[in-house]
């Protein structure tokens, strides 16, 4: 370390100014901060009801009190997986490899697993469809999901308790989008295209909406056991580190239209998040998406530091590797190559699918749009696109197992929905 780089060092009077706001009584949006908290209770009492409304009888009466309809589905559900109608990870690498003996001594990369995800599921029957396809076809379900579907439409039509529910019986981790994220009306001199200048700072949680999301946040963590949601403004980042350090056992992560694209970027997020830690370590940051500009580079630069920061297990990355075929990106559009280059020495990775592979979804009467996401589902129906939505979701689906295929032959690990592929 030269002599320059020392002039770097924070000095301990600084940590205590930032301790004197956190700790100012008098301080306004400290107080505004811990009297959205205070609605739910104690940090205590906050987890309490956070645990009760995510027991499986709980969500089984939400379903049943909104969508009956869905229990046969979840049962049915749970029976294929007791059966072990899925395939096992041994038998999916004997289906890339072949039942050699040399593939049986192959010792594939676990260390560095990649978690497969899908966004966006947003509607229940989905579910079953995906399952459906993936007995038959003795093919994957991913890890991981992601929802950007209206929550109180979700929560109104029963699909929010029961893709909960869907998900724990499989084993995979899941993500809401809250309504309070920028895109609500929250900034009265935004419109569309004629005013997409003003969304550069970031479509954000201006003035009180910051609080609003923590309200939202709390309300569904409290009432449907949501303990994972996207999170892409600085201040609502804030809020969530803070909350956490509370004791609130909630989590979050970062969405790709934060546009984390740099890794001075990721270093004062993830500083924060050492900051703002718990004494034992953990944070509420377990999800980081970085940018679609983002390279191969700028994740192992960023790999170093997180793992000095202690966050090498905590904090996944989360990188698309396939993009809807509209109103997101250029297109073609696929990192798939770029992913199996990293994945065999960069830990804790998630391969997002967005879109199906290009060369299919563009063959799609319905080609996927990332706008789709922000339809009514009344709207979806009227418009006949009911079926050209999941069979847009089914081709992200593909896409995630083209990726797991494309791993296992470079001998390397993923990690599927864990209570089916074992």
């Amino acid at each position: 370390m030269n002599d320059m780089q020392k002039l770097l060092k924070i000095s301990p009077d600084k940590l205590k100014a930032f301790n004197s706001v956190l700790l100012d009584p008098n301080s306004q949006v400290m107080k505004d901060f811990l009297a959205v908290v205070a609605k739910y209770g104690t940090p205590k009492e906050i987890n309490r009801k956070h645990r009760a409304a995510r027991k499986m009888d709980n969500l089984f009466k939400l379903v049943e009190a909104k969508n009956p309809d869905y229990i046969k589905d979840l049962n049915w559900l749970i029976e294929q997986r007791n059966k072990g109608a899925f395939i096992s990870v041994a038998d999916y690498r004997k289906k890339v490899w072949g039942d050699t003996a040399a593939v049986r001594k192959m010792k594939f990369k676990d260390k560095y697993a990649v978690t497969l995800e899908v966004s966006a599921l947003q509607y229940f029957p989905w579910v079953r469809a995906m399952a459906e396809q993936a007995i038959a076809n003795q093919t994957l379900m991913p890890g991981r999901y992601i929802a950007v579907r209206n929550m109180k439409e979700s929560e109104a039509d029963g699909d929010l308790p029961a893709i909960v529910a869907a998900l724990d019986i499989i084993g995979a981790s899941f993500v809401e989008t809250l309504d309070t994220k920028g895109t609500d009306g929250s900034n009265p001199h935004l419109g569309g295209p004629a005013t997409i200048t003003g969304y550069f700072g970031g479509i954000g949680q201006p003035n009180e909406h910051a609080l609003q999301w923590l309200d939202e946040f709390l309300y569904y963590y409290t009432n449907y056991g949501v303990q994972h949601v996207l999170n892409f403004n600085g201040g609502t980042i804030l809020l969530g580190f803070l909350l956490h350090r509370l004791g609130v056992d909630i989590q979050f992560k970062i969405s790709v239209f934060f546009g984390a694209d740099n890794p001075y970027n990721a270093l004062w997020i993830l500083t924060m998040a050492k900051l703002l830690s718990r004494d034992d370590g953990t944070s509420p940051l377990i999800g980081f998406n970085w940018s679609n500009s983002v390279n191969n580079q700028t994740m192992e630069l960023t790999a170093e530091f997180r793992k000095a920061l202690g966050f090498e297990k905590i904090v996944r990355f989360e990188h698309h590797i396939t993009e809807p075929q509209k109103s997101i990106v250029i297109q073609p559009y696929n990192r798939r190559a770029e992913l199996v280059e990293l994945a065999d020495h960069v830990a804790n990775i998630a391969a997002k699918h967005e879109g199906g592979d290009p060369e299919v979804d563009v063959t799609r009467a319905h080609q996927s749009d990332i706008l789709d996401y922000f339809r009514e589902k009344k709207e979806v129906i009227e418009s006949g696109d009911w079926d050209n939505l999941q069979l847009n979701y089914l081709d992200k689906v593909a896409a995630c197992n083209h990726s797991a295929w494309d791993l296992t032959k470079a001998g390397l690990s993923f990690i599927a929905a864990r209570n089916l592929h074992k």
